[in-house]
């Protein structure tokens, strides 16, 4: 029997000919990296063991992206710790504030992870960086701790699911649509423990920005990791960000699904997943209209260029609709620069949005954007569950970066295509 993809990159860190799913491997590790809330609590796991070293420092990183700028004391003593400990061991990729991004934005843009690598990180959506071609996923903070300390840990393979994309996108549909549609296909628990191998004549339609915010949200069918072939468009994005090589694997003809759903971009629509499960999708013309209090665009989701540029092309001569907040959340440095010398910046700045440091912030409920009681957010985050960004009783609708900015001009849940 064949290998997919992920398959093949475990057998190959394996060091074994070949893997099947359900088998439990020792695999190396080419990153391992944690932020400001989870490495802490890795570094206590190393210093209860009695760990004084680590296995490779430029195989570990260290993004102080979650709570910074730090919000209160506690935050500020996070930081501390992930400070203290990535300077008395030199840790080569350690980022702070004033040059640090979201992490799974930065982490590719910094040329950390290449085709082939097999990395973890103390953070559920490490299964980002597999639209490079590259196993990732997220583990608990013990699983980080025993990673650094030696560059190994035990996985179960997982099997897989093919999802397969077919025809062309419309206009003001994207990556953050083909994801919430097909967590609304299968549920949140509808790849649990599996692989979300992604293929089809139509990949070529998806810009790497696509693959990024779909790879992203594999965690949230309950996949252990999303990964996507590696073509042109891949090593075009990777040219200039790292010296290393590509290691591209390729599933068998062969390989063993446990099951194909079809994605065809002709039929598919501005969609949104409404408070409290990812997996609540509807397309935006079935919902729109609901009274909204606040507008979130940014986050490692769709922080990137391309969602700027969306939420620009729609805000651009426009206004933030009178009672609404609309935060932007670019998510590195290096994205913000870009904005400002393109003009992207101003257009949302002159729209009337609060436009951020690059921080997870409200995402998570941590700062820049928490909700009180009864409002309403549309955000183009990854999560919407009960009490995900302040009060319980806040409620969060997940959507693109053009359905959000077209919220934030109507004040209301908007499809874009009505402006």
């Amino acid at each position: 029997m064949g290998m997919t993809m992920t398959q093949k990159i475990f057998a190959a860190h394996a060091g074994l000919a070949s893997v099947s799913a359900g088998q439990l491997v020792e695999a190396k590790l080419d990153l391992v990296h944690g932020n400001d809330v989870t490495t802490p609590v890795a570094i206590k796991v190393l210093e209860d063991n009695g760990i004084t070293q680590v296995f490779d420092k430029d195989k570990i990183a260290i993004i102080l992206d979650h709570y910074t700028p730090c919000k209160d004391i506690k935050a500020a003593q996070l930081c501390k710790t992930a400070r203290d400990f990535s300077r008395k061991h030199n840790i080569t990729h350690f980022y702070d504030v004033g040059e640090v991004g979201v992490e799974h934005a930065f982490i590719p843009e910094k040329g950390l992870v290449v085709p082939g690598d097999l990395t973890i990180g103390a953070d559920s959506h490490t299964c980002t960086y597999g639209a490079l071609g590259a196993f990732s996923t997220g583990v608990g903070s013990t699983d980080m701790a025993a990673g650094m300390a030696t560059g190994l840990n035990w996985f179960k393979v997982p099997s897989a699911i093919k999802v397969t994309i077919t025809g062309k996108f419309k206009p003001f549909v994207s990556g953050k649509d083909v994801m919430l549609h097909l967590i609304g296909l299968i549920g949140v628990d509808g790849a649990l423990y599996k692989s979300l191998e992604f293929t089809g004549p139509s990949i070529k339609e998806l810009t790497m920005d696509d693959r990024f915010t779909i790879a992203n949200m594999a965690i949230e069918a309950g996949a252990k990791n999303g990964i996507f072939p590696v073509d042109e468009q891949t090593l075009a994005y990777l040219k200039g960000r790292t010296d290393r090589k590509p290691v591209i694997y390729e599933a068998d003809p062969d390989a063993e699904y446990e099951r194909e759903v079809v994605i065809n971009l002709d039929e598919l629509d501005s969609t949104v997943a409404m408070p409290y499960l990812p997996g609540n999708a509807k397309k935006v013309q079935e919902v729109k209209g609901i009274k909204i209090d606040q507008v979130v665009i940014g986050s490692c989701t769709n922080g990137r260029i391309s969602d700027m540029h969306a939420a620009a092309q729609i805000l651009k001569g426009r206004k933030v609709a009178h009672g609404v907040r609309c935060i932007v959340l670019p998510a590195t440095q290096e994205i913000i620069k870009e904005m400002i010398e393109d003009g992207s910046y101003m257009d949302l700045l002159n729209a009337g949005c609060a436009i951020s440091t690059p921080t997870c912030g409200p995402c998570l409920g941590g700062h820049m954007g928490c909700m009180c009681e009864g409002e309403v957010c549309v955000s183009t985050t990854n999560r919407n569950f009960v009490g995900r960004m302040g009060h319980v009783e806040s409620k969060v609708i997940l959507a693109s970066p053009a359905v959000a900015a077209a919220s934030a001009v109507k004040g209301e849940l908007a499809d874009p295509k009505d402006l």
